[in-house]
């Protein structure tokens, strides 16, 4: 019997990993299983208890592991990962995977990543190569990516980058992102049955995430007082707002989000929506604003504008749909102005997004099982040299 397991911590991360498991679990038979292990913030009422949400998509749910996930200081960050990596280094050595699914760049799962390496198993590795130079999270990735046998990257330009960092080309594949298939096939709720199921009437809104910069030392209440005063200068438009993760800072965005909430009208806040109900409402947005991935990769498929404010997201691959902009009221607001002029919104339905076609988790699927049901994986990896071989 070869077994895989699939690790998710946040909502955000289970939204990207949700077509992947459907299409692994479609494989399962006598000498195939796969394990969805749920951690993080899925099991904290704090932050919306989203493993309701795995559990409503007819998601079955193998392991349930509970951490902390206060985030407050630094030390209750390194305090979550070293819970992370003894509770996830005992199960694996009771499991035994033959290797573990991991996403992205969250500071839990990099203590995932490492209680893998300490047992000896295989990590395949989605969404590596990116850069984000405004987040911790570009050097959690990076770090990832090192760890990882098998490497699932959403654009060119991130294949390069995992191939520069010494893995094997022929162990690095661009199938796209899975957020497209996503885009693709969940957003279906009309306009109407998606702002009633918020408590919504019919209008004109727009739909924001706003998370910790995590590499500067700026003030989140300074930044949140410009956010939230860019907002009020749009009394036309109302801001659904889905509340930060647990990275340092979060809580503090999320404690003032529902602050803000009870004095400003046209701003609503939202612990978590769902992944069919967040990309259904970013469909009929008239724009995105914040400073979310899902504002870069996402939007460019319905040819809505995105407002990217600050740092977060430097360096990500971007369409021409995104407008990016520093995170003062006045920059904030100027950007949102460009965004609504009839010239922007007509070259945003000739963009394109950059982040495949959506056909990645069925592809993704498919080379796990190879990799896996073949017994070819051999985890002493040799470190390649661009410019002696061939990366094309």
């Amino acid at each position: 019997m070869k077994r895989i397991a699939v690790v998710t911590a946040t909502r955000a991360e289970y939204g990207l990993l949700a077509p992947v498991i459907k299409e692994l679990r479609k494989e399962e038979s006598d000498t195939f299983h796969v394990d969805l292990i749920v951690t993080g913030t899925h099991l904290s009422e704090k932050y919306g208890n989203t493993i309701d949400e795995i559990i409503n998509d007819n998601v079955r749910v193998d392991y349930q592991v509970p951490v902390s996930v206060k985030s407050e200081t630094e030390l209750d960050i390194s305090s979550n990962q070293a819970e992370v990596l003894v509770k996830f280094t005992e199960l694996f050595m009771r499991q035994k995977y033959d290797g573990i699914v991991l996403l992205g760049d969250r500071y839990e799962t990099l203590a995932v990543a490492i209680a893998a390496g300490n047992t000896r198993t295989p990590i395949f590795h989605l969404c590596g190569g990116d850069t984000t130079e405004g987040a911790i999270d570009e050097w959690i990735r990076h770090s990832i990516t090192k760890m990882s046998y098998l490497h699932f990257v959403t654009n060119e330009d991130s294949r390069r980058r995992v191939i520069q960092m010494g893995e094997s080309p022929d162990r690095v594949f661009n199938y796209g992102s899975t957020s497209i298939d996503n885009v693709l096939r969940v957003a279906d709720m009309t306009k109407e049955e998606a702002l009633g199921s918020i408590g919504l009437k019919m209008c004109k809104y727009a739909l924001c995430t706003y998370h910790p910069v995590t590499m500067e030392n700026s003030s989140i209440d300074e930044q949140m007082d410009e956010f939230l005063k860019a907002i009020q200068t749009f009394p036309e438009i109302e801001f659904i707002v889905t509340k930060s993760n647990a990275d340092q800072g979060g809580a503090r965005i999320n404690e003032l989000l529902d602050e803000a909430a009870e004095r400003i009208g046209n701003l609503h806040v939202y612990t978590s929506l769902g992944v069919r109900r967040y990309l259904s409402l970013m469909k009929y947005a008239e724009f995105v604003l914040g400073n979310s991935s899902s504002g870069i990769i996402e939007t460019p498929v319905f040819h809505v504008p995105t407002v990217n404010v600050g740092a977060r997201q430097k360096g990500r691959l971007q369409a021409e749909n995104i407008i990016n902009c520093n995170d003062s009221c006045q920059d904030i607001c100027n950007a949102i102005k460009m965004v609504r002029e009839n010239a922007f919104i007509e070259a945003c339905r000739k963009c394109s997004s950059y982040y495949g076609t959506g056909s990645a988790a069925s592809r993704i699927a498919a080379k796990i099982v190879e990799e896996v049901s073949d017994s070819r994986i051999n985890i002493m990896k040799t470190f390649y040299i661009e410019n002696a071989y061939n990366c094309e």
